[in-house]
């Protein structure tokens, strides 16, 4: 079994290749599919040689082309929690005519139980399971493998549980940590290992990161500007000169947090460095 980093928009995007087929984990906004296709490409794959592709939630950054990739050929899996969110950023699609979104196919989706995960799991050569990890939102899920490897989407990363005790994101993460996982991949940051009870991510704090800008609150504010916009993180790095670790930490803080103001991500950046 096989991880690829998809990394093509302001979401991580992750295709697990397994004995027998090949899993889509996520998608970005409406308007990515032309660079989702090159970067796959680049990959030396086809969309036509991925079987499936699930979403960990229906927010609009994480299923905004899934039914332009379904159309040529993979089919979408979705949960039996998440059957009634399908649609719910249609909505907000509907306001943003420009990136001419998709909306999912009803009658091209395949539901599947939790309780069936495994068994479905099993029939594309992959070991694990699929399971309901509520707190950023309702209907949100993680994909396990037995080898300790877990896909969470936007659920809160370990290193701010402090801030969601005993809330859903503390369940889900204490359902988790059971099982012992020994990597984890975010939605909206890299990658970390655990080893133990700790965390050992593959990045420096972005708190204790110097910057060429004096003024980090209004930095905060730039990015915060340029992610409303689509613009990738790449463009944001050479718009605005800033530590590319420290716009991962405020896109993936902006994006999974509702509401959160510039002071809210700072933050949580803060406790992130402790």
């Amino acid at each position: 079994m096989k991880v690829y980093e998809i990394n093509y928009s302001n979401t991580n995007t992750y295709l697990i290749e397994g004995t027998k087929g090949k899993l889509l984990f996520d998608t970005g906004w409406a308007g990515t599919f032309p660079a989702f296709c090159r970067f796959i490409g680049n990959l030396g794959f086809t969309l036509q040689s991925i079987d499936y592709v699930m979403i960990s939630h229906f927010h609009p950054d994480h299923m905004g082309i899934v039914q332009e990739i379904a159309e040529l050929g993979p089919r979408i899996i979705v949960m039996e929690t998440q059957k009634e969110f399908i649609h719910s950023a249609d909505i907000i699609f509907a306001k943003e005519a420009k990136y001419n979104f998709t909306p999912i196919v009803d009658s091209k989706i395949i539901i599947v139980k939790h309780s069936e995960s495994r068994k479905f799991l099993k029939e594309i050569g992959i070991d694990g399971e699929i399971m309901h990890t509520p707190g950023h939102s309702e209907d949100s899920v993680s994909l396990w493998l037995d080898d300790g490897t877990i896909f969470v989407g936007d659920l809160n990363p370990l290193y701010e549980l402090e801030l969601h005790k005993g809330t859903a994101i503390e369940e889900s993460w204490e359902k988790l940590l059971t099982r012992r996982p020994k990597i984890v991949y975010y939605g909206h940051a890299r990658k970390a290992e655990i080893s133990g009870s700790s965390l050992k991510s593959e990045q420096k704090s972005a708190a204790s990161v110097k910057h060429a800008q004096s003024d980090t609150y209004a930095l905060v504010m730039t990015i915060m500007g340029y992610i409303d916009k689509g613009i990738s993180l790449e463009r944001i790095q050479k718009k605005t000169g800033a530590d590319s670790t420290f716009i991962e930490d405020v896109t993936r803080m902006y994006l999974t947090h509702k509401d959160v103001g510039v002071q809210g991500i700072l933050d949580r950046i803060e406790i992130k460095g402790r």
